[in-house]
This record gives structure tokens, sequence and C-alpha cells, in this order.
């Protein structure tokens, strides 16, 4: 199966076993020189865009940037430093070039725990000199760049909150509940974590498979009115007139498949939603299958088998969401 550079993008994002924030930090400047038609990017000039992206995130906003409580990252230690007055800015970003790049430069362009590297490269290193972006990022559009750089701060938003939940100085800021639906009972369009959740679908409507647009909804595939919770493995993006067309009625098989493979999508990554999905459906994948399919039998009790199929041209047959990248790697075939 042929996937394109955004689809390799998105999974370098979306997946791995992420110890801290520094891969967001470098994709966002990444995008930044390539949305300024930079494909040969001088070291000091990395190093000071990315010290700008990392001090205007936590200066603004302080988190958490790993996992491990005891300590701070390096970025922190250089950031707190220049904000005390301690060094200039010039020492910090010279300190960036020195001490900031030796983890995520080599390792960035890789998927996945077990290291699977992508198609083609987005740059070549020198390193302690200069990177050398490829046609495969430097091919990215203004909108897929806004697009992409929007995945990215949405994901450190999330690994930030993963984070605060290890460590006792820090409180995770919003119940997921409340950064996703009113009042945890209403839907309502989603906040800036949008872009996030679109790559877990494929940037697709869950119903229609059709790309997203600007009218985006949160649906609860199982109606709310039976199932009677907001549990994260029910949610998912939906155009807001598919979401009306579906209503509270019961969906067809094929969404009940395509629901357990979208939440394989997040138990493959490192998304706070990861554990929750594992406490309510069961911590292997034929357990959590098994727990969805029971909910779906119980609630065709409550509304009869009269499905909703989704839209009139809809056919799962040739759904993109089941072509993507993390799909395929989730539904353990080899890229």
């Amino acid at each position: 199966m042929k996937f394109n550079d955004s689809d390799y993008w998105r999974g370098i994002i979306l997946f791995g076993l992420n110890a801290a924030t520094y891969k967001m930090a470098l994709a966002k400047t990444l995008l930044h020189f390539s949305k300024a038609d930079n494909n040969k990017v001088d070291w000091s000039d990395l190093s000071e865009v990315y010290f700008d992206i990392f001090s205007d995130r936590i200066t603004k906003n302080p988190m958490p940037q790993q996992s491990n409580p005891s300590r701070q990252t390096v970025m922190e230690r250089i950031v707190s430093e220049f904000n005390l007055g301690g060094i200039t800015r010039a020492e910090a970003i010279e300190r960036v070039s020195e001490k900031g790049f030796h983890d995520v430069v080599p390792r960035f362009q890789t998927i996945g725990s077990n290291k699977f590297k992508i198609g083609q490269p987005f740059y070549d290193i020198q390193f302690g000199k200069y990177l050398d972006l490829k046609d495969s990022i430097m091919g990215f559009d203004k909108d897929l760049i806004d697009s992409l750089d929007a995945e990215a701060d949405a994901r450190w938003s999330l690994l930030e909150g993963a984070f605060s939940i290890n460590q006792s100085q820090f409180e995770l800021a919003n119940d997921i509940r409340d950064i996703y639906l009113k009042d945890g009972y209403q839907r309502k369009n989603l906040t800036n974590n949008i872009p996030f959740l679109m790559g877990y679908q494929g940037n697709v409507c869950f119903y229609c498979g059709e790309e997203m647009n600007n009218d985006i909804h949160v649906d609860h595939v199982l109606p709310r009115q039976v199932v009677n919770h907001d549990e994260v493995w029910n949610l998912v993006l939906a155009h807001g007139d598919c979401n009306m067309m579906k209503s509270d009625k019961l969906v067809g098989p094929h969404f009940i498949d395509k629901l357990i493979a979208r939440n394989e999508n997040i138990m493959g990554s490192n998304h706070p939603w990861k554990a929750k999905i594992a406490t309510e459906l069961g911590i292997a994948a034929i357990k959590r299958s098994n727990s969805l399919t029971r909910h779906y039998d119980n609630v065709k009790t409550v509304l009869g088998k009269n499905y909703w199929g989704g839209t009139e041209f809809y056919n799962p047959a040739n759904d993109p969401f089941y072509k993507r990248l993390i799909t395929v790697i989730n539904n353990g075939a080899q890229p």
C-alpha cells in the first residue's frame, strides 16, 4: 500500500514512545522552515527557532515536558536560566545548539517503538552544521503546513497533560470530558485538539469518509441516550450534517468495526486516552473488540435492528480511513 509524505509525517507525530516533548518542538521548527521555503537550514538558525518555539510554549504555560518527574529536560533548564537572567539569548541559543538535538534530530524520522523508518526522509543531517530539507517536506503547501503545525501543538498539549498526571506539582488543567464535550453531556465543536483527533481517523468524517471541513462535531457512535456516558472509546469526529442525519439512530455493524479500528489506532500510540480505553474495554485487543461488540448488542436490544448505514454514497470498501498508515500499522500489517 502506498502512503504519501503527509501520512508518514502524521505517523511520526502520532506514534512513538515519547518520553519528552522534543519531537513536537522539532516538528514545528521543521514546518517553520518549510513554510519559509528554506531547505538548507544552518544549525544556528535551527537552534534559534527551536529555542523560540520551546521558550514561548513553556514560558506562557509551564507544564512538565517529560515523563520523569524527578528532573527537567535540557530545554526546560535552558529556558529557565534565560528567563531568570542567568544567560543571554545568544548564550541560550548556543546551548541549544550544543545540547538540544542529540536525541531528537537523529531519531525524529522513525515511527513506533520498533523504530520503523519512514519511506522518504524529510531531511539529511550534517550534525552541528545544517539540515538539508527534502522535497518530502518542502512539497507541503501552506494549508497543509498550518494543519500539521496545529496537530503538533495538539499532540504537545496531550503529552503535557499525560506527564502532569505523574507529577504532583501540576494538575491536569481540564478533565477530558470538559475538553471535548460541553458540560460532559452536550455535543459541541472541538477545541484545538481537533487536528490531533483527526489524525486517528485519517482526517475524514467517521460517517461519510470525506475530508473534514470547518463544521466538525463530536458524536457518540452508540447513542448517549442509551449508553448514558461520555467514554472516549465511543466518541468520533463527524461533519455536522452527517451527525444530524445519524442522530440517535443505531449505526450499521460496519461502523462498529471502524470504531474498533479507530480505538486500536489510539491504543497503538501514547495518547493519554490509551489507559482509559484499556480500563473501560480491556487490556488485550480481542477483549476490547468483544467488549465494544457487547455494548453494541445491548444497544440493539434497546433500539431494535433498524440500522443507519451512513450517507447515501458511503461505501466501507472505499473508506480512506482503512488505507491510512496508522490504521495499517495498528491492524498488524507491514507498511
